[in-house]
C-alpha cells in the first residue's frame, strides 16, 4: 500500500482529497493537539473532519501525556467515527513540539510511549504510531517492540534520529531490519521520492509506504505507481481542481497558499516555468494565478 503521510500545514481536507483522487489508499490528517481538542477548540475541531470524497484515513494526535491523549482521542470521536485507524505522533522533531514532551520526546519515554498505546486502543480502533530511528538499532528495535507489545498495529519508523530533523539522508537499513524482525508491523518513511524509493521498501516488507515531502514536489507519484502518464495539461486541471475545492472549505487566501504548495511540484522538469513559479508565489489572487496557468500551458501548445 502507498500512503501519504501527515504533513503539518499540509494534509488539510481539499489536500487529502486531491490525493485520494490521485490514487493515495490510504492519508492522514495533520498533526492534531489533543490539548486543542480538549479546549474545544474550533480550528483544531475543524481539522478532523474526513469527507466522502476522501479514501481511508487516520487522524492523527500529539500529545505529552497519556490521559489527555485518550480525553482528546473521545473528543475527536465524538464528532467524527469514519477512521481508519488513531495515529500517535512519537516523530516530530521540532522544538515547540518536543519542547512539551511530545512528539519525538517520547523516545525517550517508553513507557508513556505504551501507555499511550494501551489508552487508545480502548477507543477499539487500530493504533499505528509514527517514531524516528533512535541513535542505535538495538535501542530503535526495543522501543519498537514495547510498542507492538503494549498493542500497536502499525509503526511507522522514519529513518532519521530526532538531532538529524530533516537534514541527511534517511537511513533505510533500520526498516529492512525492523520488517525483519517484526513482519507486517513496519512501514516506512523517509526519503521517498520515485518508484524505486518504493520499491525499495516494499521489498524490504515494509507496508504501507508512507510518502511526506515527495508527495509536494511530486503529486502525480501515485498514478505513476499505477503506470499512468499525466500530462502538464491534466496536472494544471488536478491543481484547479484542489484550489477550488480549498476556496469552498477554507476561502481565497488559503486556496492560493495552497496552489503556492504545489507550484514546485506541477512544473518539476517542466522547461521556462521558473517565472511562472516565482509569480504565482507573489500572487494572492485566485483568478489571476488560474490566468497564469491557462496561459503557460497555452503558449507551450502553440
Amino acid at each position: 500500500m502507498i500512503c501519504l503521510a501527515p504533513l503539518a500545514g499540509v494534509t488539510d481536507m481539499p489536500v487529502r482529497e486531491f490525493f485520494s483522487r490521485l490514487g493515495a489508499e490510504l492519508t492522514h490528517t495533520e498533526m492534531i493537539s489533543c490539548s486543542g481538542l480538549v479546549r474545544d477548540n474550533l480550528k483544531t475541531l475543524r481539522m478532523i473532519k474526513k469527507s466522502e470524497r476522501e479514501n481511508d484515513l487516520i487522524i492523527q494526535f500529539f500529545s505529552h501525556d497519556e490521559n489527555i491523549l485518550l480525553r482528546g482521542a473521545e473528543v475527536a470521536l465524538s464528532h467524527e467515527k469514519n477512521y481508519y485507524a488513531l495515529g500517535i505522533n512519537m516523530a516530530c522533531p521540532m522544538p515547540k513540539v518536543t519542547k512539551t514532551g511530545a512528539g519525538a520526546a517520547l523516545l525517550r519515554e517508553s513507557e508513556r510511549a505504551c501507555r499511550m498505546v494501551k489508552n487508545l486502543k480502548i477507543l477499539k480502533y487500530p493504533v499505528w504510531v509514527k517514531i524516528r530511528k533512535l541513535e542505535n538499532y538495538s535501542d530503535t528495535l526495543n522501543f519498537v517492540e514495547k510498542l507492538i507489545n503494549a498493542g500497536a498495529d502499525n509503526i511507522c519508523i522514519h529513518g532519521r534520529t530526532q538531532a538529524q530533523r530533516y537534514e541527511g539522508v534517511a537511513d533505510r537499513e533500520i526498516l529492512k531490519i525492523a520488517s525483519k524482525n517484526f513482519p507486517g508491523y513496519i512501514s516506512a518513511s523517509g526519503d521517498v521520492r520515485n518508484l524505486d524509493d518504493i520499491n525499495e521498501y516494499l521489498f524490504y516488507g515494509c507496508d504501507p509506504v508512507m510518502i511526506a515531502r515527495g508527495a509536494v514536489s511530486n503529486p502525480w507519484i501515485f498514478q505513476e505507481v499505477n503506470n499512468i502518464h499525466v500530462d502538464l495539461k491534466n496536472k494544471i486541471r488536478d491543481i484547479k481542481l484542489l484550489a477550488g475545492r480549498a476556496l469552498e472549505l477554507y476561502g481565497e487566501h488559503y486556496a492560493a497558499i495552497t496552489i503556492k504548495h504545489f507550484s514546485r511540484g506541477l512544473f518539476y522538469g517542466v522547461n521556462g516555468a521558473a517565472e511562472l513559479r516565482n509569480k504565482l508565489c507573489q500572487a494572492d489572487n485566485l483568478k489571476y494565478m488560474f490566468e497564469l496557468l491557462d496561459n503557460f500551458y497555452n503558449c507551450g501548445e502553440e
